[in-house]
């Protein structure tokens, strides 16, 4: 990544806008390698780590640079902040196309959990598997 990355997330948003599925489009912060790293998803690692922590969650929504959620409204930031981290996002479910879109799979995802976390991310890592594995689904 670039040095001092999260600072630049304003101005590459302001020029680029996102992309389909809600990713900065033309990132110049990514690196050859680092799009590599991405494909292999060796760049999940580091969140890995978190994982055996304990600090994250298998399912759950992503964690946010302050920029990106900012983009959210404050109904969905309060949701985001109530639950853990997540390695696999639930919008690997349905792989929505927009940001809008993104929130809104995030929304749903996070009300069923409020109400019955087990049972929701059992449901949701099956599907995501299913999703991964068979339909060979992903975010760019």
């Amino acid at each position: 990544m670039h040095a001092y990355s999260e600072y630049l997330q304003p101005y590459i948003y302001q020029k680029n806008k996102l992309k389909e599925g809600g990713k900065f489009a033309d990132d110049f912060r990514i690196s050859t390698w680092g799009r590599f790293l991405r494909k292999l998803w060796l760049d999940e690692l580091p969140m890995l780590i978190n994982l055996l922590k304990g600090e994250m969650k298998l399912v759950g929504v992503r964690p946010l640079s302050p920029h990106y959620f900012s983009l959210y409204t404050p109904e969905m930031q309060e949701l985001r902040i109530k639950t853990k981290p997540g390695l696999l996002p639930p919008y690997y479910v349905d792989m929505p196309k927009t940001l809008e879109e993104v929130q809104a799979s995030e929304m749903k995802y996070l009300y069923a959990y409020l109400q019955s976390p087990r049972k929701t991310d059992w449901k949701y890592f099956w599907k995501i598997i299913w999703n991964i594995v068979f339909k060979r689904k992903r975010s760019e």
